[in-house]
């Protein structure tokens, strides 16, 4: 998954003179609703009110460093979403995004001064968690902060998914595919620490652009030499595309999509039906290992190997989790959207429900005269293609309020 682009962009250089850029009132709320889906994703998985301590390690969720109380030099500790917000609401955080298998270190022995107001009695240290430069504010290969200040090249993030660490596309060793081409990424660092995966990659795996055109439009320049063993390595490639028929039969049917998109995840593998070792069977065929990263496509865990094996490979790896399609960010984000649907309650009908039956039916009646006045109101700024201003919507409240009285006053009550 990519990350966002970066935060605060620069002002333009246009002098104090210069008009102020104009959006309509229709873009305002469709950014405004773009940012709240993407907070619902990232955020919707994570409680926001008890401290996830308790859960143990939690297969994944929002995670945040605190540089205040863990500074450079200090033990680097995580925290989770609520306790980013009750117990370090004024302090200096970086922003982990999501990160898998991690238990909520606030309050324990990391922190000197502090100790957590959710839930007080923690163990010492979580043993279990896991750490990198991240939980200092540094990332890639460039071990640099995000947003950089010192960087003026364009360039998006990208997470690998082993490692969990952010990379810039650029130090990647080859260039990204388009952002909707793939959907996880594992590191060079990593394809060599899961060498394996390099047998699947000619069948999985989505191809890195061949050309920067668009980068180099942007000023990267991206140094891209082979030296005498790439070459041979090319050539080797070309041999894998030349297979006869019956194995470009299998490698068909070894690519036919996954029918687990659904939104229910599978259950994660634990003893494999196959007789075959998938992974034997590839390797078994001309592959080529690179100095890359490597882009794949969504569904692409499900292809994996699952014979007795290969999972005591992904064991000894420490890489269980690439057969468990629930352990990708796109998951958690799926349930998050679809948990913040659920729980997302009206307050007006909250309102409604604290009320008797005379006040809810006063309530509705001013509801949908506000709700139709002022939309008849918007409809004129849209369709003259005009911005509404703070002062129009000023004057559309002081006029209904202005009406509403008149309304009143000329009412009659009666006491029986």
């Amino acid at each position: 998954m990519e990350a966002a682009a970066p935060e605060g962009a620069e002002p333009g250089s246009a002098g104090s003179g210069a008009e102020e850029p104009v959006v309509s009132l229709a873009e305002v709320l469709a950014e405004n609703e773009e940012l709240e889906k993407e907070a619902r994703a990232v955020l919707g998985g994570s409680d926001h009110e008890r401290c996830s301590y308790s859960q143990g390690a939690v297969k994944r969720q929002a995670l945040y460093a605190c540089s205040t109380c863990t500074p450079p030099g200090a033990e680097p500790a995580g925290i989770c979403l609520a306790c980013s917000y009750e117990c370090h609401g004024s302090h200096r955080l970086f922003e982990l995004y999501t990160k898998r298998n991690f238990r909520c270190d606030c309050g324990n022995s990391k922190f000197k001064n502090l100790q957590c107001k959710l839930l007080p009695e923690k163990g010492k240290v979580n043993s279990g968690n896991k750490y990198n430069d991240n939980f200092y504010g540094l990332y890639c290969t460039c071990k640099r902060p995000y947003p950089d200040p010192e960087d003026e090249i364009p360039d998006e993030m990208i997470q690998c998914i082993v490692c969990e660490d952010w990379f810039h596309g650029r130090h990647l060793g080859a260039v990204p595919p388009e952002s909707g081409d793939f959907h996880e990424m594992v590191c060079q660092a990593c394809m060599k620490h899961c060498h394996f995966l390099w047998a699947y990659a000619p069948h999985l795996a989505v191809p890195p652009l061949t050309k920067a055109n668009s980068i180099e439009d942007a000023g990267i320049v991206l140094k891209v030499e082979e030296n005498e063993e790439q070459k041979k390595e090319i050539k080797k490639e070309s041999e894998v595309e030349h297979h006869d028929t019956k194995e470009e039969k299998q490698s068909e049917q070894f690519n036919e999509p996954s029918t687990s998109s659904g939104p229910a995840c599978p259950e994660v593998v634990t003893k494999s039906e196959e007789p075959v070792c998938k992974l034997k069977e590839l390797q078994s065929k001309p592959f080529v290992k690179k100095d890359t990263a490597t882009f794949w496509p969504s569904n692409w865990r499900s292809k994996l190997c699952t014979c007795e094996d290969c999972l005591k490979m992904y064991s000894e790896l420490e890489v269980q989790f690439l057969t468990d399609e629930c352990d990708t960010v796109l998951a958690y984000e799926n349930k998050g959207t679809s948990d913040q649907e659920t729980e997302r309650r009206d307050p007006l009908m909250d309102t409604l429900n604290s009320m008797n039956r005379v006040q809810q039916v006063e309530l509705i009646c001013e509801y949908n005269d506000l709700k139709t006045e002022l939309t008849d109101y918007l409809r004129r700024f849209a369709d003259e293609g005009t911005v509404v201003k703070r002062e129009d919507i000023q004057h559309f409240f002081e006029e209904f309020q202005s009406r509403k009285r008149r309304r009143t006053n000329r009412m009659q009550y009666y006491c029986s």
